[in-house]
């Protein structure tokens, strides 16, 4: 009888994990890359969830990363007319996240990002050519006080409604390439890359 008992108990557990994988599985995310769940209207950003992280090549040793985030910005967006969106995001320099203190410190001093004197940076778009799910979008980013003009390739993420907030969000991903010394930003260079690679992950939150 014991063997029996040991086949039927490892049966039923065996059909509770599988179903309780089937019902995973047929769990819906909230958000989908189906454009269509955009509804359009004035999206503000969402600083939680919005990360901008640059890399350099440090000596040809190794890449070098950190990240901003953005404390405001709006996207106002008509998904009938998707090249009528306009964007523009603000991202806090002293708000740079790197791998320590000390570096941080010496990324926001004087010699580099001079945070005090320079505490934002903007982006606000020009022209937005939008291609399905994909657009081109050209602006001018304004760093350590210059101005110059960036184009940013991005892709639709997703969107759906939060179901914390019961708000519709949207998110995006892009990429583009500055370089520091268009920017006055020249330090170390060519010992650290002049050329920084830009990856955006960009999230919104309808408005009412």
């Amino acid at each position: 009888m014991k063997p029996v008992r040991l086949i039927t108990a490892a049966t039923l557990l065996f059909s509770a994990v599988t179903g309780a994988l089937a019902q995973d599985a047929a769990r819906e995310m909230p958000g989908t890359d189906e454009v269509s769940r955009i509804s359009g209207g004035t999206y503000t950003v969402d600083p939680d969830h919005t990360q901008i992280v640059w890399t350099v090549d440090h000596m040809g040793i190794t890449p070098l990363a950190g990240m901003f985030g953005a404390s405001a910005g709006t996207l106002v967006l008509d998904p009938s007319k998707p090249d009528d969106a306009k964007l523009e995001v603000t991202i806090p320099i002293a708000g740079l996240r790197v791998t320590s203190e000390e570096f941080a410190t010496h990324l926001a001093s004087p010699d580099l990002l001079d945070a005090a004197k320079f505490p934002t940076a903007t982006f606000k778009s020009s022209k937005i050519t939008v291609e399905g799910s994909d657009a081109t979008i050209e602006g001018e980013l304004t760093l350590h006080g210059v101005t110059k003009p960036v184009t940013m390739d991005v892709s639709f993420f997703g969107a759906g409604i939060n179901p914390m907030t019961k708000v519709e969000n949207i998110g995006f991903t892009g990429t583009t390439e500055i370089k520091r010394s268009d920017f006055g930003l020249g330090y170390g260079v060519p010992t650290i890359s002049d050329e920084v690679a830009l990856d955006i992950v960009a999230a919104f939150i309808k408005q009412p």
